[in-house]
């Protein structure tokens, strides 16, 4: 029977009655909600599919010209010479330099800062902290450049005398920048991933003798894992397509070299350099962007199916 618009169905012998909570009429906002938010999920895959489909028509077009060994094991870059050589391996080697002292810099700071946040911070120190934090992820990338030229670089050089800066680039620098750039976002998602895992594990450990240390370090951090290595992958994702700091800093010269001292180009800066209109439509240079910016795609989709497979292994699942 139905009862002030909820219906009752009668159950069997000495079984109470079931009620269902769905409303006797169709609702039709939730269903015009949910027709919007499948045509935002369809659009989101139609421009994905687009992006991808611009590149492979274009680097389709490289490599009827060009030998895809010739790109992807070639050593010398100079596309826009009269004697072009297509070797990526150059900003290939760029873009890993600037990646790893990225996270040489990010890793560390953002890690102790979400276990500070998460596990010693009061609660009122927190809520002031970490929006600040997260405020420092929407600074434009030029101001952070600008911030590498004039006093990154002079402060290593004080901190390193020792090594031999020359020029006005260099890649560890653009590496500190980067790290900085991306320090919030390993810090807030490694923070809330911290303080997901249950009350009780730690009140466990702290019932055993443990200290806040070891908890930090030995419980906290390892159920918390699956959050961190997701932090970590959206922040290599976001150090591999930083453009303008690493333009800025790192400099324009495409060379194989793992000094941090040196000038070099990365992927992403080639491609904000050449697209700027100076190159003609159609030429064998214009399609080498296509061609970089294809392989920049596969690589990220490569570490992130990797790293996908590495959060299913050490997830940890708490009901």
């Amino acid at each position: 029977m139905t009862t002030a618009g909820i219906t009752v169905s009668g159950g069997g012998a000495g079984n109470s009655p079931r009620r269902s909570l769905e409303a006797p009429s169709p609702r039709y906002g939730e269903k015009t909600v949910k027709v919007i938010l499948a045509a935002c999920a369809g659009l989101s895959v139609l421009v994905t599919t687009g992006i991808v489909l611009s590149l492979l028509s274009g680097a389709a077009d490289f490599f009827r010209e060009v030998p895809i060994h010739e790109f992807l094991f070639g050593t010398t870059w100079a596309p826009a010479f009269a004697d072009a050589h297509f070797g990526v391996i150059p900003i290939v080697t760029g873009t890993l330099n600037i990646v790893f002292w990225a996270l040489v810099v990010s890793i560390p700071l953002g890690l102790l800062s979400a276990i500070y946040l998460s596990e010693y911070a009061p609660n009122r120190v927190r809520k002031t902290i970490k929006p600040m934090l997260e405020v420092l992820e929407g600074i434009p990338t030029v101001a952070i450049g600008l911030f590498a030229l004039m006093f990154l670089r002079p402060f290593l050089e004080d901190v390193f005398p020792f090594l031999d800066w020359t020029g006005p680039h260099a890649i560890g620098v653009a590496g500190v920048a980067v790290g900085l750039l991306i320090v919030p976002l390993v810090a807030s998602i490694s923070d809330d991933a911290m303080r997901s895992v249950p009350r009780g594990l730690r009140e466990g450990a702290y019932a055993l003798g443990a200290s806040k240390l070891r908890v930090s370090a030995r419980v906290v951090f390892p159920a918390a894992i699956s959050g961190i290595v997701a932090a970590i992958v959206l922040a290599v994702s976001r150090a591999i397509g930083e453009t303008m700091v690493v333009l800025m800093a790192a400099g324009a010269r495409p060379q194989i070299t793992f000094d941090p001292t040196k000038s070099a180009q990365t992927m992403t800066a080639f491609i904000g350099q050449t697209a700027t209109g100076e190159i003609s439509f159609g030429t064998i240079a214009y399609y080498t962007i296509f061609a970089v910016g294809a392989l920049l795609f596969v690589m990220t989709l490569v570490m992130n199916l990797f790293a996908v497979r590495l959060v299913r292994r050490f997830r940890e699942v708490y009901e």
